[in-house]
C-alpha cells in the first residue's frame, strides 16, 4: 500500500517473546507477518532453532541464551529455561518436572527478569506479545516498565488451565493442597520471592498460584489475553476461576487458530542442540508431500497425515523421546515416549500400508528430529513418505481425509479450522482432555496413553496401544459422521476471526494510555502514548488476504 492511500502517523516496534515450544510460538508466526506486512517492527526474544522461522515471518531475531546470562551461563538450556541443571543446584534431581516448575518457577523468573527487563529498554518496544504459560519474565517485565501486554494463550481458554493440571497431578499422585504446601516449606522459593519484591516493590502474590486450580496469574497481569480457539469451544471455568477473573477485570478475547500463509515456515523439533537441529523444513529431503497429496486428491486416493508433535519426539527429560510417567516416589513409569510414538506409527503401519506405493492410502508421517526415530522393528511400507518435519497446515488445508495427532491445542483447532477428523494419541497436558472433546464433538476417537508398570506389562500396553490405533484410524476414514461433524466446527471455528482480528486487538492495545514504569514507583498514573500507524482500511486489506 502505498503513501498516497493512506497517511501513516507513525510505525509500532513490538517485542514478542516466547518459548522454545513450538506449540506456543508457532500461532504467533502469523500475527508478527500481519504486523510487518502493514509496516511494524517486530523483535523475537526465543531461542536460536526458532531464528529461520521468526526471519521467515519478517521478525528480528534475538537470541535468548545472550540476552539472560543470569539464567544460562554455566547452565545447560533445555525446554523450560535450564531448569534441569537448577534441579540440581537446588536438591531436586529426582524431582518430576512438574513438582520441579512449582518449585523453581519463582526462582527462575528471579534469574530471567534482569536480561528481559535490559532488553526491553534496549529495543524500545512499545508493546509485548509473549506466552504467558512460560515466559513469566516478560509479563512481569512489561508491567515493571510500564509497557502494554498482550499475553497469546494457546490452550482451550481460561478454562484448560484447570483441567491439564489436574491430569498432570493426577498422574503423579500429587494434590493441589500438597504442591502448595511443598511450595511454601521451600525455603529457596520464599527467599527468592523475597528478594524481588524487595528489589521492584511489587507484590507476586505466590503463596496461592494454586487456588482456585488452573489459575493464569500471568493473564491478570496482562492488558489482554488472546485465546486461539472459539469461545463456544474453549473448556468450562470453574465458578471459583470465574470469580476470580471477573474480579480482577481479567480481559480474554478469542480470536480461534492463528493459521498462516502456504510455505510459511514453522519451528518444529525439540532438539535443546542447535547443531542437532533438523532444519524444520522439507526442502532438504527432496520430498514434496503437499505435491504427493494434490496428486493423490486428483485420483481420489485417501489421504492420512499423521504426527506425535514436537515434545514428545523431542529430548525433553520428562516429556520427550525417553521420557515416562514419573510418580510421587520418583519411580518411572508407562510407555516412554519412543514407545508411545512407535506403536502409533505402527497403528498407521497396520491400518493402511501397502506393499506397493501406489496402492491404499497416501501415509505422511511426520516422525520429529530423533535421528533413528523408526528404529530396526518398524518399517515404513511403500506407500508411505515419511519425514523428520511436514508442512503440517498447508497439507490440512490442501485436503487431508485423517489425521492422527497426538491432540495438542494447535494440531486440534488446526484440524477443526480445515474440517479434517482425526484419531487423538495423546501424550500429556491438555492434550487428554483434547482427546475426550474429539470424541464429545464427534470429530473423531481417543486412543489413551496406558502407563503400565515396567517390564512385561509394558511390552504387552505397546502391543494393545497398536492394535487400538490401527482399528481407530480404520473407523474414522470409513464412517462419513467425523468427516460432517468436523466441517460443522470448521464453520464455527472460522467465525473467530483468526489473525486480523488478532492483529487488530494487539494494535489497539497500543493505542491505550501507557503506566509509568513501576520500577520508578508510579503505579497508578498514566503517561499518553503516540497514536498507532495503521488505519482502518489498511486493517482491511489484512483481513481479504
Amino acid at each position: 500500500m502505498s503513501t498516497d492511500d493512506v497517511q501513516r502517523v507513525g510505525t509500532q516496534r513490538f517485542a514478542f517473546i516466547f518459548p522454545m515450544a513450538s506449540g506456543h510460538i508457532n500461532p504467533s508466526f502469523a500475527v508478527a507477518r500481519g504486523l510487518v506486512d502493514l509496516g511494524h517492527e517486530v523483535h523475537y526474544l526465543c531461542r536460536e532453532q526458532m531464528k529461520e522461522a521468526v526471519e521467515d515471518a519478517g521478525g528480528i531475531f534475538h537470541d535468548e541464551l545472550q540476552e539472560m546470562p543470569e539464567m544460562y551461563e554455566g547452565r545447560v538450556p533445555d525446554l523450560l529455561g535450564a531448569c534441569d541443571d537448577l534441579k540440581k543446584d537446588y536438591g531436586l534431581e529426582k524431582a518430576s518436572k512438574i513438582v520441579a516448575m512449582f518449585k523453581l518457577g519463582e526462582i527462575m523468573l528471579e534469574l530471567m527478569l534482569p536480561g528481559a527487563i535490559r532488553w526491553l529498554t534496549r529495543i524500545q518496544a512499545k508493546t509485548v506479545v509473549c506466552c504467558p504459560l512460560i515466559n513469566k519474565e516478560a509479563v512481569y517485565a512489561a508491567k515493571l516498565l510500564g509497557m502494554p501486554c498482550a499475553s497469546l494463550l494457546t490452550t482451550a481458554g481460561p478454562g484448560s488451565m484447570a483441567h491439564a493440571m489436574k491430569e498432570i497431578l493426577d498422574l503423579e499422585g500429587l494434590t493441589p493442597e500438597g504442591m502448595t504446601q511443598a511450595r511454601l516449606n521451600f525455603q529457596p522459593l520464599q527467599d527468592s520471592v523475597a528478594r524481588m519484591e524487595q528489589k521492584y516493590k511489587i507484590d507476586l502474590d505466590h503463596s496461592d498460584v494454586l487456588t482456585p486450580l488452573g489459575r493464569l496469574q500471568t493473564c491478570i497481569e496482562s492488558n489482554l489475553t488472546l485465546v486461539t480457539t472459539a469461545e463456544d469451544l474453549q473448556d468450562p471455568m470453574t465458578e471459583e476461576l470465574e470469580q476470580l477473573y471477573a474480579a480482577s477485570a481479567t480481559r480474554f478475547e478469542f480470536v480461534g487458530p492463528l493459521l498462516d500463509k502456504e510455505g510459511a515456515k514453522r519451528a518444529a523439533g525439540h532438539k535443546f542442540s542447535y547443531q542437532e537441529q533438523h532444519s524444520g523444513h522439507v526442502e532438504e529431503h527432496g520430498v514434496d508431500p503437499i505435491a504427493l497429496l494434490k496428486a493423490a486428491k486428483c485420483i481420489g486416493r485417501p489421504v492420512v497425515y499423521v504426527s506425535m508433535g514436537t515434545v514428545i519426539t523431542g529430548d525433553a527429560e520428562d516429556w520427550g523421546w525417553n521420557g515416562r510417567v514419573r510418580s510421587s516416589d520418583g519411580q518411572l513409569k508407562g510407555l516412554s515416549g519412543r514407545e508411545l510414538c512407535r506403536a502409533a506409527w505402527g497403528g498407521a503401519f497396520d491400518a493402511f500400508g501397502s506393499e506397493r506405493a501406489e496402492d491404499g492410502p497416501l501415509l505422511l508421517v511426520s516422525l520429529g528430529p530423533q535421528a533413528d526415530a523408526l528404529g530396526d522393528g518398524l518399517e515404513a511400507p511403500a506407500n508411505s513418505c515419511c519425514l523428520p518435519v511436514m508442512p503440517q497446515v498447508d497439507l490440512l488445508k490442501a485436503g487431508v481425509d485423517v489425521f492422527l495427532t497426538h491432540g495438542g491445542q494447535n494440531s486440534f483447532t488446526e484440524a477443526l479450522h480445515t474440517g479434517v477428523p482425526m484419531v487423538v494419541c495423546p501424550g500429556f497436558a491438555d492434550q487428554p482432555v483434547n482427546a475426550r472433546k474429539a470424541v464429545d464433538l464427534g470429530v473423531g476417537l481417543q486412543v489413551e496413553r496406558p502407563v503400565p508398570e515396567l517390564g512385561e506389562a509394558s511390552l504387552a500396553a505397546q502391543e494393545a496401544y497398536r492394535k487400538a490405533s490401527c482399528k481407530a484410524l480404520r473407523e474414522v476414514l470409513s464412517n462419513p459422521s467425523y468427516k460432517a461433524n468436523a466441517l460443522f466446527r470448521s464453520e464455527r471455528l472460522k467465525k473467530a476471526g483468526g489473525v486480523p482480528r488478532a492483529v487488530e486487538l494487539i494494535l489497539q492495545l497500543g493505542e491505550q494510555p501507557r503506566r509509568l514504569p513501576c520500577l520508578l514507583g508510579y503505579r497508578n498514573e498514566v503517561m499518553p502514548c503516540k497514536s498507532i500507524g495503521t488505519t482502518h482500511k489498511e486493517l482491511q486489506g489484512l483481513r481479504s488476504l
